[in-house]
């Protein structure tokens, strides 16, 4: 677990949904729950909030055991239309509070996300959300955020892994209280490959993603890897019985590249 700037506790390894069918989401949640994950990351942009709810609802485990998190999706900023966008991401998911929300991409050009997290911060306030936060932010996004509203991101989810290490936002994020969560922390396979990688796997008696999912946790990142494949859903949980060294960490240092896969947070305003 890692305790949130507003002293509330998050899972540190959750389950991310992203890609998942909607009409696979209710099963493959289920596994992960199964499996042991405690936080389920989707999305309005996913279309498949209605299948983490359904695999909520099915499980059977208390709703303070489970850490969900969703998303503004872009079309739906600005402060009214944010406070509708919640409640019907609540609905889908049948939930009547939820852990943690996110706008999912700042789109400056757009210049509505400060009035959007004023609308977050009313849901906090009101205690609808345990916690509030961002995704794909920038510094002088969040710096715009920290001077001009009361609270202060809980988190902050961005493109994350050994070739795109963003050593200066985790910097910033460091300096602010901010938890750095990592999407896309395989980089979807790109870096499982890589010779270093696959040495320190080889060292551990680890798979490559296993490898790289540690070297998140090592960081102090919160990860969120996703898969369909129940034997892959139940490997990226098996981290928790090594950790890599300060060398093994330096030696993945040298793997950042710059290379993102997804857009840049400073163009993206679709």
């Amino acid at each position: 677990m890692i305790t949130l700037n507003n002293g509330v506790s998050m899972p540190r390894l959750g389950f991310g949904v992203y890609q998942v069918p909607p009409e696979q989401t209710a099963e493959v949640v289920t596994e992960a729950l199964e499996a042991g994950y405690r936080s389920i990351d989707t999305a309005k942009l996913y279309r498949n909030e209605r299948g983490v709810g359904e695999a909520l609802a099915a499980s059977g485990l208390p709703r303070d055991e489970v850490f969900v998190t969703t998303k503004l999706w872009n079309d739906g900023q600005g402060y009214d239309s944010t406070l509708a966008a919640f409640d019907a991401s609540m609905e889908r998911l049948g939930l009547d509070r939820l852990d943690l929300y996110l706008i999912h991409w700042p789109t400056p050009a757009r210049d509505l996300y400060v009035e959007t997290w004023k609308a977050l911060e009313k849901l906090y306030a009101d205690g609808r959300v345990r916690a509030i936060g961002v995704s794909n932010f920038q510094p002088a996004h969040l710096s715009r955020l920290i001077e001009e509203c009361g609270v202060v991101p809980a988190v902050n989810q961005v493109e994350l892994h050994p070739a795109l290490q963003q050593a200066e936002l985790r910097g910033f994020h460091a300096e602010h209280g901010i938890v750095t969560e990592a999407w896309s922390p395989l980089a979807q396979g790109a870096v499982l490959d890589d010779p270093v990688i696959v040495a320190l796997a080889g060292k551990y008696d680890k798979t490559p993603a296993q490898v790289v999912l540690r070297w998140h946790l090592d960081l102090g990142n919160v990860v969120i890897p996703k898969s369909v494949t129940p034997s892959r859903i139940r490997e990226n949980l098996d981290v928790f019985d090594f950790a890599l060294t300060a060398e093994d960490i330096a030696e993945i240092a040298k793997l950042d590249a710059g290379t993102r896969i997804g857009p840049d947070p400073d163009a993206f305003n679709r």
